[in-house]
């Protein structure tokens, strides 16, 4: 379909996608195997200036929204959602810092991330804080001109890599979700360690790591906000964050369908391409406009949230829930058009599924992805009434 992009959007779009076929496209089955990070193209990214892609140009970034970020992150997931990944998480540590940084944090700090001299990382989920982000043991105690952190973060994307990390920690436990206060903190403060790397189904080009703050010394000029604002911060940042997400399911599915109907094409039995068959064509169609349903849902809520529009969680939680979805369908659909062959890494489908299941899962499940729309209908109604 034509989204009507700007010449500029063209332009950003066209150097995304030329640095996934020209650059990922030959290394990523290498990163995917060894669980490498991907630290050349981390810097080719960075020589392109895509880093400072939704950074406002005073910081040193190209001055466009998440909707040309999402454009960015589609095009290089389409051809590795692993390596797409340092990208994008950095995006999700960095989104804090624009809407609740004060001016010096942000001038600390943007510019490095925009040129991509360094990336950042976004930790709030705990080995008991998953779906509920309200149970932290990662505790932060005032002492003079500094926060104590003490706890263990999991799962963190960018974990070990990044330099920049936003933290979600507990202030005052009795106070609930108003106890939870944000930090910045630099790799190579004191007390701030990182634990085992994890061993993942999919995404395996993306470092996940635990944070482990055992009396890690955070600068107090190194709140974000206010104390007290970290739930504000992490729902107001996954809000933010979902449609990333969403554009990252959106470019495996579409590399998956490529892939696919290539070889439907390609691919010969009873004396005719598979792409012949009613079977096939349906599986292809249904490919096709779900993708299509996907990408029109995202860009509106991407369009929404640079217009300056508050209320989007319900939007946010549907192009993530949706996209996702049809991410693990596509690809699921894409190795039984493949075969034998779709279930064998010599082929691209198996990595593509493998990395699809995880957009179900991070940023909030779908399930709760579901709970949020739910609670946003609910209120809506109620506001008629």
């Amino acid at each position: 379909m034509n989204y009507f992009l700007t010449e500029e959007q063209k332009l950003i779009k066209d150097l995304a996608r030329k640095i996934a076929e020209e650059k990922i496209l030959p290394v990523r089955a290498k990163y995917d195997e060894e669980e490498t990070f991907p630290w050349d193209i981390v810097k080719i990214l960075a020589d392109s200036d895509l880093f400072g892609v939704y950074i406002p140009e005073e910081y040193g970034g190209m001055g466009y929204g998440i909707f040309e970020l999402c454009i960015v992150i589609e095009e290089l997931s389409r051809v590795c959602g692993g390596v797409a990944l340092a990208y994008a998480g950095t995006a999700l540590g960095t989104f804090p810092i624009l809407m609740f940084g004060n001016e010096e944090q942000k001038k600390k700090y943007l510019p490095q991330i925009a040129k991509g001299e360094k990336i950042a990382a976004f930790a709030v989920t705990e080995p008991e804080a998953g779906s509920d982000i309200t149970n932290l043991n990662t505790t932060a105690k005032r002492e003079g001109d500094y926060y104590i952190l003490n706890g263990t973060k999991q799962w963190i994307t960018n974990g070990g890599e990044a330099e920049i990390y936003t933290v979600i920690a507990s202030t005052d436990k009795s106070k609930g979700t108003r106890g939870m206060t944000a930090f910045i903190v630099e790799k190579g403060m004191e007390g701030f360690e990182f634990g085992k790397k994890e061993r993942k189904l999919g995404i395996r080009a993306s470092s996940t790591r635990e944070l482990i703050f055992n009396n890690c010394k955070v600068p107090k000029e190194n709140v974000l906000g206010r104390e007290g604002m970290g739930f504000i911060i992490t729902i107001k940042n996954f809000e933010m964050g979902r449609p990333g997400v969403a554009a990252q399911a959106l470019g495996i599915a579409q590399g998956a369908f490529e892939a696919a109907i290539e070889y439907a094409h390609q691919r010969k039995q009873f004396g005719q391409p598979i792409s012949s068959f009613q079977a096939i064509q349906h599986m292809l169609a249904e490919m096709a406009t779900e993708i299509e349903a996907a990408r029109a849902l995202i860009y509106q809520t991407a369009k929404m949230i640079d217009s300056g529009e508050k209320n989007i969680s319900k939007e946010s939680a549907m192009c993530k829930l949706f996209a996702s979805d049809v991410a693990m369908k596509v690809t699921t659909n894409a190795i039984q058009i493949f075969g034998g062959y779709g279930y064998m890494k010599d082929y691209p489908v198996e990595k593509m599924f493998r990395d699809a299941k995880i957009t179900q899962i991070y940023e909030g499940t779908n399930q709760i992805q579901k709970n949020i729309i739910a609670l946003e209908l609910i209120k809506e109604l109620s506001k008629k009434k």
